[in-house]
């Protein structure tokens, strides 16, 4: 079965393990989940209001609402 889920942060989240961070993904483009690999980067393009689909190529298509 396959879903679309809506994320909308567009950063990780930093979770401290004793002296350790350790940065959570977020925004779901990660290829290392759960943790952040920096594919967050690819959403600084991204308009506000705008609703958006990342293809496995690395494409992203605008969807209209």
């Amino acid at each position: 079965m396959a879903r679309l889920v809506r994320k909308d942060a567009t950063g990780p989240l930093e979770v401290k393990v004793g002296n350790e961070s350790k940065w959570v993904c977020m925004c779901g483009l990660s290829n290392n989940q759960p943790f952040c690999d920096g594919s967050h980067k690819k959403t600084v393009s991204e308009e506000s209001g705008k609703l958006y689909m990342y293809n496995k190529d690395d494409s992203k298509t605008e969807v209209k609402q």
